[in-house]
């Protein structure tokens, strides 16, 4: 990696902000954080560029760690149809709206890359075919994840309902990262590429301009967060699912970190953005005895 880190605040990306885009630095070096919303052409066109950019050492997904070989099988075979090249990402690139007004009428026009994404995977298997780095998957069904969430029932001696809740979801989890696995195997083995399900579908397309794949994105981030401040929901099974899913991803990512000196991307649900990005900047600031955290804002969407 360059001396000079990636900066989000300097990129001239509206995908690429403050709101989605996080770096956190430490003496083991540097971790940035991205917020992605599944399957979404802003999401897909950010990882992409950002992994291109700070070529990490360690790419940490939000995924279980038995459903990386699926996306590796389909960061490997690309989109094939539209390259010609399941080894590489195709790049072109497309003007970009100037709008800062400090900004000299002299200065050429900026243009953006736009990276041709694997055809199967969404924003995950893209990041994993813009770099070379380690693999690691950060999210549940793991060890990890079990034995905290059996702790903390135990400890928190709840209902036998919530324990039910609680089973049912974490088997549909192990379920879903299972069949990854035979996926995989079974694309390895055959012709057919196994997919995991169709990709959601927005009234956005990943070669309209940057613009418009970024307000696109920061309304429906927008209008999902408002739905779901709307429900009322008591459903504490959800919550202890939810928060102990965080605090795994947190303690791997600071694991990865002691272990690792070069830069970590991390790409992980919007929604679990800035707790993460919190935990770890705390962790710096208790480790250090500084407050130096991040390069990036706190824009709203």
């Amino acid at each position: 990696m360059d001396e000079s880190p990636f900066r989000p605040e300097s990129v001239d990306d509206p995908r690429i902000t403050g709101r989605f885009c996080q770096r956190i630095s430490g003496p083991a070096g540097d971790c940035y954080l991205l917020g992605v919303v599944h399957d979404h052409p802003a999401s897909i066109n950010r990882v992409m560029r950002v992994a291109d950019a700070v070529d990490p050492a360690v790419l940490a997904l939000e995924l279980p760690p038995a459903a990386l070989p699926l996306y590796r099988v389909y960061a490997r075979d690309g989109d094939s149809s539209d390259s010609g090249d399941s080894s590489t990402s195709a790049t072109h690139t497309s003007p970009a709206t100037d709008t800062d007004p400090d900004r000299s009428t002299d200065t050429p026009h900026t243009t953006h890359p736009t990276y041709t994404p694997p055809a199967h995977g969404g924003e995950m298997s893209a990041a994993i075919s813009a770099t070379d780095a380690e693999l690691v998957g950060i999210d549940a069904p793991n060890w990890s994840f079990l034995r905290r969430l059996v702790t903390r029932l135990v400890a928190d001696r709840v209902s036998a309902g919530t324990a039910r809740r609680l089973l049912s979801s974490l088997g549909g989890a192990t379920r879903d990262a299972l069949r990854c696995r035979v996926a995989a195997t079974l694309t390895h083995a055959t012709s057919m590429t196994i997919t995991r399900g169709d990709p959601i579908e927005y009234d956005c397309d990943f070669d309209d301009p940057p613009e418009a794949q970024a307000a696109h994105e920061r309304a429906h981030v927008a209008s999902v967060q408002a739905l779901l401040g709307s429900v009322q929901t008591d459903d504490s099974a959800l919550a202890y699912r939810d928060e102990t899913r965080e605090r795994c991803m947190i303690d791997r990512l600071t694991e990865i970190r002691a272990e690792n000196d070069g830069t970590v991307l991390a790409i992980v649900g919007i929604d679990h953005l800035e707790t993460v990005a919190t935990a770890l900047s705390a962790g710096e600031t208790a480790t250090t005895g500084t407050s130096d955290h991040t390069d990036s804002s706190t824009t709203s969407p």
